[in-house]
């Protein structure tokens, strides 16, 4: 199947309009990407026509909704090559994701004076829990630094893993504002061979790239449905070992197999994680997404992105005074970031919105990294399936207006 950004465009409403009487813009999709049409009427269809609780009512729509329910996470599943459905637990975001292996899996298995290992690209969902294990545990935080072109400088990894106290590498699979695509594949295998479990923020990579976990042989990775167009829910995949020895992460309703006044027993996976009535319609438009994402296939979003990306970098690299963040195109996912010396990102972005264009402006939840560059701040663009470069031409000329306007 061949397509271009335009095409699929058609497929998005919110898309169609126009601000400030321009075509509407949206490069912030590493953010929020927005949602197609399927989308929209398959959340619409489960609360107009078959909504219920699931898994305990008997009567037809409480089974249906239970049976639709239940094929959204296979469709995960699939999606992401997992072995059992059992492996996928529906979580709000990566976010709770990514905090439910810290609590859960983190507590019971990382002690007194062992090591955690992250990096310098992280997102605070994927460094503040880490911090508050440290604390808590009394662990060592420690880090892989990352290189003046943005990339991960893997020669410090082994020091880190080889006195043995390193228990869990975590790292995302592509950063949000560099969007830098690292080494997985060396960086398990030298983790892997040191006895160190691996976490994989995949709330970046999942929307944009082939996922196979199975081939990436981590142990945990966490995505957002509403990075690749479905509503606000996520999914954690684990190695089913390890979740099955993980203690609850929430306590209540289905999560439980029985309860006496004096002690209760968990239920089986993945229901052990996941407490109390869950976001049913946003799971089931959840595999709607992932319907729409393996139609247009995951190969053909990647080779799509790096096209446009490429385009990108290097119209935007001819901008008087402007600064990229981030390696080469080829190591690069959908985020572009940059940078002036003497405009602030805020006033770029409040520029641009008057052009119809929207941006992320500010530190996207990565302040080290930031600080690890030496600015205050950065402007955004980041681009997904119903982008094209013509995306990229109005961005360019808003910047020029931008320069025109505050450069003195």
């Amino acid at each position: 199947m061949t397509w271009s950004g335009k095409e699929v465009r058609q497929q998005f409403p919110i898309l169609q309009q126009k601000i400030n009487g321009k075509r509407l813009i949206y490069l912030d999709s590493a953010a929020s990407a927005q949602k197609p049409q399927v989308v929209i009427d398959a959340l619409s269809s489960v609360y107009s026509t078959n909504y219920a609780n699931i898994h305990r009512g008997i009567y037809r729509l409480a089974e249906e909704a239970t049976r639709q329910y239940e094929a959204a996470r296979a469709k995960i599943a699939k999606f992401i090559n997992a072995a059992s459905t059992d492996e996928v637990i529906f979580v709000r975001n990566a976010t709770e994701g990514l905090n439910l292996v810290v609590y859960s899996w983190g507590r019971s298995n990382v002690g007194a004076g062992e090591r955690i290992i992250v990096t310098e690209l992280e997102h605070h969902s994927n460094l503040v829990p880490w911090q508050w294990l440290a604390q808590e545990q009394d662990a060592e935080l420690s880090f892989i630094p990352v290189t003046g072109a943005g990339e991960l400088d893997l020669a410090a990894l082994p020091p880190l893993l080889a006195d043995g106290r390193a228990k869990v590498l975590a790292l995302s699979m592509m950063s949000n504002v560099l969007g830098t695509i690292p080494d997985l594949a060396e960086i398990i295998h030298l983790a892997h061979a040191a006895g160190v479990v691996v976490v994989l923020d995949g709330a970046q990579a999942v929307p944009h790239l082939p996922v196979d976990v199975q081939s990436l042989d981590a142990d945990f990775m966490a995505f957002s449905g509403h990075k690749l167009g479905g509503p606000g829910i996520g999914a954690l995949w684990g190695r089913r070992a390890l979740l099955a020895a993980m203690p609850p992460f929430l306590f209540g309703g289905d999560m439980i197999l029985s309860v006496r006044k004096e002690r209760s027993t968990w239920n089986e996976l993945p229901y052990k994680f996941e407490a109390g009535t869950p976001a049913i319609a946003e799971a089931i438009a959840l595999g709607a997404a992932i319907d729409f994402l393996t139609e247009l296939g995951m190969e053909n979003v990647r080779q799509h992105e790096l096209q446009l990306v490429t385009y990108a970098l290097a119209e935007l690299s001819a901008v008087p005074g402007l600064h990229l963040l981030g390696p080469a195109a080829e190591k690069h996912g959908g985020a572009v970031a940059f940078w002036f010396e003497d405009i602030h990102p805020h006033d770029i972005a409040a520029i641009l919105d008057e052009e119809g264009i929207c941006v992320r402006a500010g530190q996207h939840c990565a302040a080290p990294l930031h600080r690890r560059f030496g600015i205050p701040a950065s402007t955004r663009a980041s681009y997904y399936v119903y982008n094209s470069n013509e995306d990229t031409d109005a961005l360019v000329a808003g910047l020029h207006k931008v320069i025109k306007l505050l450069r003195r």
